[in-house]
């Protein structure tokens, strides 16, 4: 298929793509970079901007998405260990990659993006993105791939064994460059082995998605001072939760612990019995970038945006990190404690005392942050208008060193 004409008063067409799996943490991201390039690339482009959400967490609504944009649903997979396996159908991975590959087929068929985003999973589970990519080359050669990573992956060892069934040399044929959302003072992916050596040049680091996400409406204001507690999405929370329900608080501080919509109805019930009486439990709240910007200081595991939200204030965050099956979240709390941007308390020492203590210590302190690169959302934005600005231009042209 011949590319076509471009005219400036035609939108430009973006799709971000997030496998999904465990937590919201990948639709999370992409709504984020979603929004930032609705908000941004009509004045760096002069372009209106439309585009399609496609993820695997079921009731994510397109109502928390920008003007222009939709949301395409996945059949759900899940993960049991390092394993991924259908969420609710009651068939095998296979059936189920086949049904998503086919989805993501026809949705960049028809749509026919002039710019992809590709969430953590090159080929997506089970390979089921390559055949839609392949074809959206042969078809589209001008629309541009980009691969976006987190800062961190995992322990080398661990992301090898994910690099042996996405090969480099498919990489660099199908995607463009690959966008790393993070500080490479904090943790570099090229120095720690978590990246092929060969895709190294397609690296641009952006900087953490921190500042100028967009905030929705408070839903839940508790009485300042407050404390807050987050889990995430919640199904790996409800020992954080139970600890911090019961921690004792700093005089005249309340404390509004937020289970996360993932967690168990029994486990949610469980942590409102522990709560005290200045601690209030809530399922989740609209707007927890405004809560944690408000606080007087945080507890959450160390998920990707969690982080990132806390990042972008100067309120204390205590990170009480996920240790498996991933050592992501540990990996990321180590860089950044070192950095002084964020306290680490691991799970062996996770207790209510522990917390209650933290929060006799921190509560009310103001953390500088400003030697952390948080811009990633703006540096995004820039990042895509260059890459659309010249369609014509072959992919493989796009690409230059980064020194490392």
């Amino acid at each position: 298929m011949a590319p076509t004409t471009t005219h400036a008063s035609e939108p430009l067409r973006v799709v971000f793509y997030s496998h999904d799996s465990q937590g919201l943490g990948h639709f999370r991201r992409n709504r984020a970079l979603a929004h930032s390039l609705s908000r941004r690339l009509p004045v760096l482009l002069g372009r209106p901007v439309t585009g399609l959400l496609i993820n695997g967490v079921a009731g994510t609504s397109a109502s928390s998405v920008p003007e222009g944009f939709d949301v395409v649903t996945l059949p759900a997979v899940g993960k049991s260990g390092r394993s991924y396996g259908p969420r609710s159908l009651s068939v095998g991975l296979a059936a189920v990659t086949s049904l998503r590959g086919s989805i993501v087929h026809a949705t960049l068929s028809s749509f026919a993006p002039d710019l992809v985003v590709v969430d953590r999973h090159a080929l997506g589970v089970g390979g089921e993105l390559a055949p839609a990519l392949a074809d959206l080359r042969a078809d589209r050669p001008g629309a541009r791939v980009v691969l976006g990573l987190r800062e961190v992956l995992d322990a080398p060892q661990t992301v090898a064994a994910e690099w042996d069934r996405t090969p480099p040399e498919v990489v660099r044929e199908l995607f463009d460059e690959i966008w790393v959302y993070g500080d490479p003072r904090v943790h570099d992916l090229r120095r720690t082995g978590e990246l092929p050596a060969a895709l190294h040049d397609l690296v641009r680091y952006q900087g953490y998605l921190a500042h100028g996400r967009a905030e929705d409406p408070p839903g839940v204001d508790p009485d300042r001072p407050y404390l807050l507690t987050t889990a995430g999405g919640g199904s790996d929370g409800t020992a954080l939760c139970l600890a911090a329900a019961a921690a004792p608080l700093p005089t005249g501080h309340s404390h509004l612990v937020v289970t996360g919509p993932q967690m168990s109805d029994a486990d949610h019930r469980r942590v409102e019995r522990a709560a005290g009486p200045r601690t209030r439990v809530v399922r989740s709240v609209p707007d927890a970038a405004g809560l944690i910007r408000r606080a007087a200081a945080t507890v959450s595991m160390a998920g990707y945006n969690t982080v990132t939200e806390s990042l972008a204030t100067t309120v204390p965050a205590l990170l009480v990190p996920r240790e498996w099956p991933r050592r992501e979240q540990l990996i990321r709390s180590h860089g950044l404690a070192a950095a002084g941007a964020t306290d680490l308390l691991r799970q062996g020492d996770l207790s209510s005392r522990a917390l209650g203590a933290w929060f006799a210590a921190r509560a009310g302190d103001r953390i500088d942050r400003r030697h952390l690169d948080l811009n990633g959302l703006a540096a995004v934005a820039r990042a895509a208008a260059d890459l659309t600005a010249h369609p014509s231009v072959p992919h493989q042209e796009q690409h230059h060193a980064v020194a490392v």
